[in-house]
């Protein structure tokens, strides 16, 4: 295809998406130092700060080609050494502009967007002078691509997000990512890079991680990256830098690595979606070095992916996480909110000491714990200044900020004495709502007039909590999902009384804390738990019922959830799991029941249901032997029709409650406190389009296109 002809077509799609953040691909010219020649280098810039990172729609790699021809014009006639490519400050690129993804109709108008990228990126290596990627800033999907597309790649050392995220959305590297990166570092770290980090919560490298996987050819300091990289283009075309890179084994060991990138999809995913296989197809393919048939194939996947209902969303719950979560619904006029100094948690356990953790770090304030005696207060405080030491050897903080932040964190046994002087104080301690009352009234009489006090319950009554207090407009629930540095949501909770200063408060903490926040409503369990109970519920009724535990656990796996329900269960810990199942039957009896097995396993001292001798999850014998069930036996196709149903009717009924403000609430607060995957949209997408909200509830629950897939 023709240079003329990939530029008809990108016109074509640039038709379609016409309000593109367009990235301009300017070409300057310098001489390189040491006389090794005129240079031409281009630069990506959308034209705004790092608020809005340069994307390639397609208008942008129109303004790329056009970049191409001017450069390549002046190679041929011998006017310039070598090709430089490098972006804003802060940002190199970060891919293809999603939101033009979301507007293609038909498989054909995808299939030009995958075409239109490949040849204009493989222009980049068919230049007749050498090119030269300078990652100065975040690169992502295209814009990592791109760079492999050249002969030569800088990274600085101070860019802070270097992937290919593409599965985790519900897409291939469809730029050369999935055929270029194999050849270029192997096989196993392709594989690594492409599905185990996308698919782990899609996990970036930074500069200096991406420099040790072989991706970048030098690795340079922040400051002065783009003059270092200069010098280092120079020497090289000078040949007084020789690049030597490892050599690719494209025996065995490529398979293997295919090999081990199938088990992680279907670990993670249990084949529910495509995206991550159509990957490892390709990476397999692309051990034969055709480049040419393997670009095509990645152009076929794209075209065959943009249109599916996977990706469709993927899209719907990235725009859940990257704008939704931080415009929260329904949050108070941030103006409202007061200045917090310094900060109090009752209690000094492992969720309390994961708190004042995050609390130090993100607010810089002093954080007090208290606790019933100085050995559980003193363990608390050891236990931060354990994981300040892990941090600073692992470098992610240096010696004065480590010194600096354990000096923030202390213990005190007095609460008069701790929470004095304190603006913002949260109780971490059992969950019974007698032990919250009463802590709630012993700070009331201690802290300041207009210190906030928040509870960290996960299923109990703010409301009631704040019910025997002088002062109940200033109680907020203030949910956390553990382990809290890795889990994004926060609940908060607006109890009855609570006015919009405290409320507001909390917004600007959670923002602090670079938590997505999501209002609830004070109803039982909030959103997060009570799903997951009702969920839970259907699983266990069926084992009670007398389908095999390990029917019942592998029933969901279509689904590709992080994790089976027995396994969960085992994470949350029974008697967590039985107590919330308690209170939510107490509130609603007829759909929520407590399971009298389990009851029997949390009585009995148990942990967990499984064990792992054998190197596999594994029925607990002394667990089976506690169990008494019937003699229903379900498939797991039942099972799973049976829990979709239930959780379906439960969503249907919390916003009719009001418990969120819309659906995408619900979505954004599995995603971000349950890791439920991107390529169900959290659950409701995936609900709607297989037909269960309509059968269970008589209506979708999302509007008609949200999150669907088009109609071409």
């Amino acid at each position: 295809m023709s240079t003329t002809t990939t530029a008809e077509l990108l016109a074509g799609a640039a038709e379609v998406f016409p309000d593109e953040v367009v990235t301009q691909a300017h070409v300057r010219h310098l001489d390189l130092p040491q006389g090794a020649g005129r240079f031409a280098l281009i630069t990506l810039d959308n034209g705004f700060d790092h608020t809005k990172p340069t994307t390639f729609g397609p208008q942008s790699l129109i303004n790329l080609d056009r970049a191409l021809d001017q450069v390549t014009a002046e190679a041929e006639a011998g006017e310039i050494k070598g090709v430089g490519v490098t972006g804003k400050p802060f940002i190199f690129a970060v891919g293809a502009d999603l939101k033009g993804v979301e507007v293609l109709t038909t498989r054909e108008q995808a299939l030009t967007i995958g075409l239109g990228g490949h040849n204009v990126f493989k222009r980049l290596a068919a230049l007749p002078v050498p090119t030269f990627a300078f990652y100065n800033g975040a690169a992502m999907g295209g814009g990592v691509e791109v760079g492999l597309h050249c002969t030569y790649r800088t990274i600085s050392r101070s860019v802070p997000a270097f992937a290919l995220p593409e599965v985790f959305l519900g897409l291939v590297p469809g730029w050369g990512g999935c055929t270029l990166l194999p050849h270029l570092i192997g096989a196993d770290r392709a594989v690594t890079v492409i599905i185990e980090n996308a698919l782990n919560q899609n996990r970036m490298l930074n500069g200096t991680k991406a420099f040790e996987l072989g991706i970048a050819d030098a690795l340079f300091d922040g400051a002065d990256f783009l003059e270092q990289s200069l010098h280092w283009a120079s020497a090289v075309l000078r040949g007084e830098i020789e690049v030597s890179r490892d050599e690719v084994d494209r025996g065995e060991a490529w398979d293997q690595a295919v090999a081990r990138g199938r088990s992680i999809a279907d670990e993670k995913v249990h084949g529910a979606a495509p995206a991550a296989y159509r990957a490892l197809d390709i990476i397999a393919q692309a051990r034969n070095g055709d480049l040419r048939a393997c670009f095509a194939a990645e152009d076929e996947a794209l075209a065959d992916l943009i249109m599916s209902e996977e990706l469709r969303s993927g899209l719907y719950a990235f725009n859940l996480v990257q704008r939704r979560a931080k415009r929260p619904v329904g949050a108070p006029d941030k103006s409202l909110a007061r200045k917090v100094t310094k900060v109090g948690i009752v209690g000094a356990g492992l969720m309390a000491s994961q708190l004042a953790l995050l609390f130090a770090r993100r607010l810089e304030v002093p954080v007090v714990l208290t606790d019933i005696d100085q050995e559980r207060v003193d363990k608390g405080v050891a236990w931060v200044h354990e994981q300040l030491d892990m941090q600073l050897l692992k470098g992610r903080i240096n010696h004065d900020k480590a010194n600096r932040l354990k000096a923030l964190v202390t213990g005190e046994l007095d609460k008069a004495v701790a929470f004095a002087d304190a603006d913002f104080v949260i109780e971490a301690v059992f969950e019974e709502m007698g032990v919250k009352q009463k802590v709630f009234a012993e700070l009331e009489a201690v802290v300041p007039a207009e210190a906030i006090l928040a509870t960290n319950t996960s299923s109990l009554s703010v409301t009631e909590m704040a019910s025997q207090l002088k002062h109940p407009e200033r109680v907020v629930g203030f949910h956390f999902f553990n382990p809290v540095a890795v889990l994004p949501l926060l609940e908060i909770v607006r109890a009855e009384q609570t006015d919009d200063a405290s409320l507001a408060t909390a917004f600007s903490v959670a923002k602090t804390l670079k938590k997505s926040a999501v209002l609830v409503k004070d109803a039982p369990a909030f959103v997060v738990n009570r799903i997951l109970t009702r969920f839970m519920g259907s699983v266990l009724g069926s084992i009670d019922a007398g389908t095999p535990v390990e029917v019942a656990d592998r029933a969901l796996e279509p689904l590709g959830l992080p994790m089976s329900p027995i396994v969960l269960l085992d994470l949350v810990g029974p008697a967590v799991a039985h107590h919330v199942a308690g209170t939510l039957h107490a509130a609603f009896p007829d759909r929520f029941a407590t399971s009298a097995n389990l009851g029997r396993v949390v009585a009995a001292g148990k942990r967990t249901l499984y064990v792992h001798d054998s190197g596999k999850p594994e029925l607990d014998p002394e667990v089976a032997a506690l169990f008494e069930v019937g003699d229903t036996v379900l498939s797991e196709e039942q099972v799973r029709t049976a829990a979709l149903e239930a959780i379906t009717q439960e969503i249907g009924l919390m916003l009719e409650e009001g418990v969120v403000a819309e659906p995408q609430d619900i979505d954004l607060c599995l995603i971000t406190g349950a890791g439920w995957p991107f390529h169900l949209g959290g659950i409701i997408p995936y609900l709607d389009r297989e037909g269960v909200s309509e059968r269970v509830l008589g209506k979708r629950l999302l509007p008609v296109g949200v999150a669907g897939v088009p109609q071409g």
